[in-house]
């Protein structure tokens, strides 16, 4: 990890080492951030927090409450720790419903539970080695529990190479997850080149098998992840992930990029997610 993103990360986390009796080298470590509950995207949100009290109330919260990425940027921008704090303490209550209340919709959104990107650079994968997508795979498992941390909130896995039978062929899926909170299966494909049409033919496929097949009574429709080393903006708008609101392709990065580096991916793939959507720019 560059040392400018180790270094800030403590900056933040610094506040709580008391209260945690750990050390500033204990805040990161492996490459995660001493709060599972947040993901790189809301550090580097919080990184942008000049008002360290502010930052550390921010901090708490969101992993306190499990804020998702857009809840806290959100917050960040409406100045919820400010509001709160020039609310007599009896009519508090009022700014949190209201601020759950024009959030709540984030929580129900299935965009809200795919990363992207997902920043994997603990798999010890160098981006300038080429690798397979079975290493990819194998790589994966033997970090479940930090990649199930860098996923985000709800995810458990389910299989590896799971195998639907039909009367004409045998299938493979990469991946299988199922996530309490969205009460649906999340399979994931995984490409270790740029993702394709063809990607997102096969992964479409891939869900009508998977509902058809595995997905129970009770289950909402499965959602298919193409995870990949890089996102494709006419895909994104002309193929069929952009009317199929279950399929997303999301980009992994075996590194940690520095912090400008990090904003700019960020942004790319927002940009990328509007073009899918077609959706005007909200930030």
């Amino acid at each position: 990890m560059p040392a400018e993103f180790n270094s800030k990360i403590e900056e933040i986390q610094r506040p709580l080492l008391a209260e945690f009796k750990l050390s500033s080298n204990e805040l990161v470590a492996n490459g995660q951030p001493m709060l599972p509950q947040l993901s790189w995207m809301h550090y580097e949100r919080l990184m942008r927090v000049a008002d360290k009290n502010a930052r550390k109330w921010y901090l708490e919260e969101a992993a306190r409450e499990q804020w998702d990425y857009r809840t806290l940027r959100r917050n960040i921008d409406s100045q919820y720790y400010y509001r709160l704090l020039q609310t007599p303490q009896m009519n508090r209550q009022e700014v949190e419903t209201e601020m759950k209340k024009l959030t709540a919709s984030y929580e129900k959104e299935k965009s809200a539970f795919v990363k992207n990107p997902l920043l994997v650079e603990f798999l010890g994968l160098s981006q300038n080695t080429a690798y397979t997508e079975s290493k990819l795979e194998q790589a994966i498992l033997n970090h479940i529990q930090t990649f199930l941390m860098e996923m985000g909130k709800g995810y458990a896995l389910v299989a590896r190479q799971q195998h639907i039978h039909t009367e004409d062929d045998d299938y493979y899926i990469d991946l299988v997850f199922y996530n309490y909170l969205l009460k649906c299966f999340v399979i994931i494909d995984l490409k270790t080149t740029k993702v394709t049409y063809q990607d997102i033919g096969q992964m479409e496929m891939y869900l009508k098998l998977y509902d058809k097949f595995k997905k129970s009574e009770g289950d909402n429709p499965t959602i298919g992840i193409v995870l990949c080393s890089e996102t494709n903006a006419d895909v994104a708008q002309y193929s069929s992930l952009a009317t199929n609101k279950q399929m997303y392709a999301a980009k992994y990065l075996t590194y940690m990029p520095t912090k400008e580096v990090l904003r700019r991916e960020i942004e790319r793939q927002k940009e990328i997610f509007r073009l899918q959507n077609n959706e005007d720019d909200e930030d």
